[in-house]
């Protein structure tokens, strides 16, 4: 397979050099077309040293009259990474002032943009709608990672890994994914539970974990519904996002979508318990002293324990067991109670909530594999490997 890579004038343009071996050591011809500014940031030499020379910056700079055609019918894939806000613009209004940009236009191959940014201008409303402007384009757009940035912000806006980038694209460009024709439904985040017209009980969840398992399943080529509670974080953009609040909304959303799936990943945090009576006005303290001091509370719907007891042969259930003690007692225990394929049991007593990183255990009935500490991600990534392996054992596999 023959890979054009474009390379735009972000501070992460050195990982571009990683991306080309990436593809080169999976055995594809590599070129890569650099914007003038990105020469700023890395040098055309090394490109052009890992490329064999073939890397272009100009309209104008060899005897090729239409640089960017050739480039264009040469490729089965153009993959720009990094890609700035600006070059995102100038793509969705179909601007084409520079050699990168005309072999955009010109090209007819599947396109993959990687948007690598400060937080503020990924987040800007334009250029969340000129990336919205591309997929409905067909352009592929990868979703950056969240983390500490260049800049000093910490949030989304940071370049994938090469190795990542990589994979997706050659996922999508040589096979279907393992759970293509898949659906997966994932719930993520906290469950907020109403005291009055402004208190409620709620948990410190970030809905990381659940944004990371909705990325790597629909990496996997999976179809992704989210039931999520209220987060900060942004979905991949490929998922189906259903925002709920309290526990007996997000049960409502899982019942209507569980229906279709294939797998139910019960990622979030939510609350066992919720007051009984909520109000619908502030309790103040001096004229609701009685109500305030004493809040009588009752059990919420246990949905993991729903859709385990709902499921039919060929579905998979995994639950999550966040534990301060006796982490892999309980969770065991919870993998029986609740009839689940699969319980990912992790220590929240340690640094987890809000946290990049976790380390986990993956239980099933057959056994256990302990993982190390490592990003929430690549979790993601080794929970698809477990489910796929459970998926075998399925009737009608």
């Amino acid at each position: 397979m023959r890979i054009l890579i474009g390379v735009t004038a972000c501070i992460a343009a050195y990982k571009a050099a990683e991306l080309v071996r990436a593809f080169q050591k999976a055995g594809h011809g590599v070129r890569v077309c650099m914007t003038e500014n990105a020469q700023s940031f890395v040098g055309l030499s090394t490109f052009r040293g890992l490329c064999q020379g073939h890397t272009k910056v100009s309209m104008f700079e060899d005897d090729d009259p239409i640089p960017h055609i050739h480039q264009a019918e040469w490729a089965d894939a153009l993959v720009i990474a990094p890609c700035t806000a600006d070059v995102a613009a100038k793509m969705a209004c179909g601007i084409a002032d520079d050699l990168l940009t005309s072999t955009v236009l010109a090209c007819t191959c599947p396109i993959f943009v990687a948007p690598a940014m400060n937080l503020h201008m990924y987040e800007n409303p334009a250029t969340q709608e000129n990336l919205r402007t591309l997929q409905e384009r067909g352009v592929h757009v990868i979703s950056p990672d969240s983390g500490y940035l260049a800049c000093g912000d910490v949030g989304p806006g940071k370049l994938p890994d090469p190795d990542d980038i990589a994979e997706l694209v050659l996922g999508h460009m040589t096979a279907e994914g393992p759970l293509s024709g898949k659906r997966v439904l994932i719930t993520s985040g906290p469950t907020v539970e109403p005291i009055d017209a402004v208190r409620y009980v709620s948990n410190h969840s970030s809905g990381k974990m659940g944004a990371a398992i909705a990325k790597a399943a629909a990496d996997a080529g999976a179809s992704v519904t989210v039931v999520s509670g209220p987060v900060s974080l942004r979905y991949d953009e490929r998922a189906q996002v259903m925002d709920v609040r309290t526990a007996q909304e997000m049960l409502d959303a899982c019942k209507g979508a569980f229906a279709d799936a294939d797998v139910a990943i019960c990622a979030a945090a939510v609350a066992d318990m919720r007051p009984e009576n909520a109000s619908e006005k502030k309790l103040k303290k001096g004229r609701d002293d009685e109500l305030l001091s004493c809040i009588r509370m009752v059990k919420n719907p246990d949905i993991l324990a729903s859709l385990g007891a709902a499921k039919r042969p060929d579905q998979i259930v995994v639950g999550f067991a966040a534990e301060t003690d006796d982490v892999l007692e309980n969770a065991r225990k919870k993998l029986q109670e609740k009839a689940c394929d699969m319980i990912v049991a992790n220590d929240v007593s340690k640094d987890v909530f809000g946290s990049d990183e976790d380390a986990v255990t993956l239980i099933t009935s057959s056994g256990c594999e302990t993982l190390p500490r490592m990003s929430k991600a690549d979790i993601a990534k080794q929970l698809m490997k477990a489910i796929l392996d459970l998926q075998k054992n399925k009737p009608g596999r």
